[in-house]
């Protein structure tokens, strides 16, 4: 039962127990549009950014690495490989399965693939940067179209709601493991 996994989460966002950044408005995807290469062009879902603190001897190379090369530290990893390659493909928790688009030098891209929950052709990019030794992680979602989760507004809030949610997970605990990358 796809939508059952969300109602926890639907709840703790109508009691206004979630609150986070405001996500950016979804826009239209273009049909020509190559999705996979980046957003341009697509269905916009959010992007969100998150402070992994300060570390001022470790590149954004460096803390990409130490997720992909450990994927348990990935708070939805469920049977994933520890180390994760582009091509390769995999469920997240909950049987969800994905496929690890990209890997470049401070990021890397997964794609949901058919019988994921929320449809497939969603891409999210998870970018590192460094700015005056504190390093920050951007979370880029979009999709090629809108699924039947993704076009409808309530789904849509609760998917946001979860994935800033969860990508804070992972912002606080690359924020202690990257000092180990």
């Amino acid at each position: 039962m796809p939508g059952f996994a969300a109602v926890p989460v639907a709840l703790a966002l109508c009691a206004g127990l979630l609150t986070g950044p405001s996500p950016a408005p979804a826009t239209a995807a273009s049909p020509a549009a190559d999705c996979r290469a980046g957003p341009a062009g697509c269905y916009d879902l959010y992007t969100y950014g998150y402070t992994l603190g300060l570390h001022p001897f470790t590149g954004p190379d460096a803390v990409r690495r130490q997720l992909t090369g450990h994927f348990w530290l990935f708070p939805v990893s469920g049977g994933c490989a520890g180390r994760i390659r582009a091509g390769a493909r995999c469920e997240l928790l909950g049987g969800n399965p994905v496929e690890v688009e990209h890997i470049g030098d401070d990021f890397f891209q997964i794609n949901t693939l058919p019988g994921h929950q929320l449809g497939r052709g969603m891409h999210i990019r998870f970018a590192f940067s460094r700015t005056l030794g504190f390093h920050t992680m951007t979370v880029r979602a979009w999709q090629d179209r809108p699924t039947d989760c993704t076009g409808e507004a309530l789904c849509n809030g609760v998917n946001r709601a979860f994935a800033w949610v969860t990508w804070r997970v992972l912002a606080k605990t690359l924020r202690f493991t990257a000092y180990a990358a």
